[in-house]
């Protein structure tokens, strides 16, 4: 009998996750055991072990793949890499901008919907812990590129150094000669191909896991919570769509050349873990096996795009970003003139880079923002309700879009053994 593809399994599993949380609700209790309590324990337990693999699957990766650079391949690679962020970061805050011009979901019956909508009752936890962040926090993320210790770098899950020091280190080890080249290459790329078997092994248990996050979600949250927001909630959702749907596959097809729908299919696995987990970074060792084997891309790409990807390029949560910004605004009645739909933009490019290593960033970048147009930090609980919702949709996008990066620079480096068009 055909088994079952893992990306319907994860999708069956979502499907049951969402019925469960509709059925069920916070007090429901089996044995004496709170239902609430094992799909939380299940799903940090998932969590758990795809975390586990990021340092040594990120550093296996990068440092491979650099082996086999010189320092003109990087340098191109680096370009293309820097230069796709940066421009579909930008596209998707226009779209978000869009949207929310469009839409309006911060004025109700002509008026501001603050008073409508009121705060979330985490408004006050949050705020408190995110309201002395600003802008200095964004240069003391790019300062930990260069950490003092790389051990304690990575036991505390600062990407950007680990990255830093693995594109070092690899790049010097493509440096040595000899029986020493032998053996790093041979030890990095047996333990690339290790972390990738772990990586298999540990998606095989992907829709239990799934199905614990999402139905945790789901009961919590409650269908009800969206009622007030969803004016705001279906705006973020169309603008991901658009970025998701209808831009990235336009890049795709006419710059990478590969069939979009095959690429879908292929990252598919990724695109739910995504969802369910709402970590780029939880989500990259299952991202890398994706693109390596199912489309087709040379670890020489993979390994140098996608760990810098999973840290720096935040389509969907840039997007969010500018949406939720100007929701607030628009809530408050602030005049939303040019230069002010300007700055938030602006801002919203710079945090969606610079904040992106830090917790809860997309909460702390909006943080930033709402300061720079003037607007209390309290606006923040206007969009708690249907922020958890709304992250594990942008996550989606940001590791799609990571995806499409690994193809594309691929495709411009010559690569022909991806998921072709019949026109490339």
């Amino acid at each position: 009998m055909r088994k079952l593809a893992l990306h319907w399994q994860i999708l069956i599993a979502l499907a049951l996750a969402v019925l469960t949380g509709l059925v069920f609700d916070e007090t429901f209790t089996l044995f004496g055991v709170s239902l609430l309590a094992v799909l939380s324990f299940i799903g940090t337990l998932f969590l758990n072990a795809l975390k586990m693999l990021i340092v040594p699957l990120v550093m296996a990766s990068i440092i491979s793949g650099m082996m086999s650079l010189s320092g003109d391949s990087l340098g191109r690679l680096g370009s293309k890499t820097i230069l796709y962020y940066a421009s579909t970061s930008l596209v998707a805050i226009l779209i978000g901008l869009l949207f929310v011009n469009l839409f309006q979901p911060g004025v109700v019956d002509g008026e501001p919907a603050h008073a409508i909508i009121g705060h979330s009752a985490d408004t006050e936890g949050v705020v408190s812990k995110i309201g002395d962040k600003g802008a200095g926090d964004i240069a003391e993320v790019f300062l930990r590129m260069v950490p003092a210790n790389i051990v304690t770098a990575a036991a505390n899950g600062q990407m950007l150094g680990l990255i830093f020091f693995s594109l070092l280190f690899g790049f010097f080890v493509s440096k040595l000669q000899g029986e020493g080249a032998r053996v790093q290459k041979s030890f990095w790329q047996g333990l690339l191909d290790i972390m990738m078997m772990m990586t298999d092994f540990i998606m095989k248990f992907a829709p239990l896991g799934v199905y614990a996050l999402v139905a945790k979600v789901v009961i919590v949250s409650g269908a009800e919570a969206f009622s007030p927001l969803a004016v705001f909630f279906a705006t973020v959702l169309l603008a991901l769509a658009t970025h998701l749907l209808v831009f990235l596959p336009l890049v795709l097809r006419y710059i990478a050349r590969v069939s979009p729908a095959k690429h879908f299919r292929a990252m598919m696995p990724a695109l739910l873990t995504a969802f369910s987990t709402s970590s780029s970074s939880a989500t990259l060792p299952l991202t890398i096996d994706c693109v390596e084997k199912r489309a087709g891309v040379s670890n020489q790409v993979s390994g140098f795009t996608l760990p810098l990807g999973a840290t720096i390029n935040m389509d969907g949560t840039a997007l969010y970003e500018c949406v939720a910004a100007m929701f607030i605004a628009q809530a408050y009645g602030l005049s939303l003139d040019l230069t002010t739909q300007f700055t938030i933009v602006l801002v919203a490019l710079l945090t969606s880079i610079g904040v992106a290593g830090i917790p809860s960033a997309s909460l702390v970048a909006i943080t930033i923002i709402l300061s720079a147009i003037g607007l209390p930090l309290e606006g923040i609980g206007l969009i708690l309700v249907v922020d958890r919702v709304l992250d594990m949709c942008r996550t989606s996008v940001n590791v799609f879009s990571d995806s499409c990066c690994a193809v594309t620079v691929a495709r411009l480096e010559g690569e022909k053994t991806m998921l072709v068009t019949d026109k490339a």
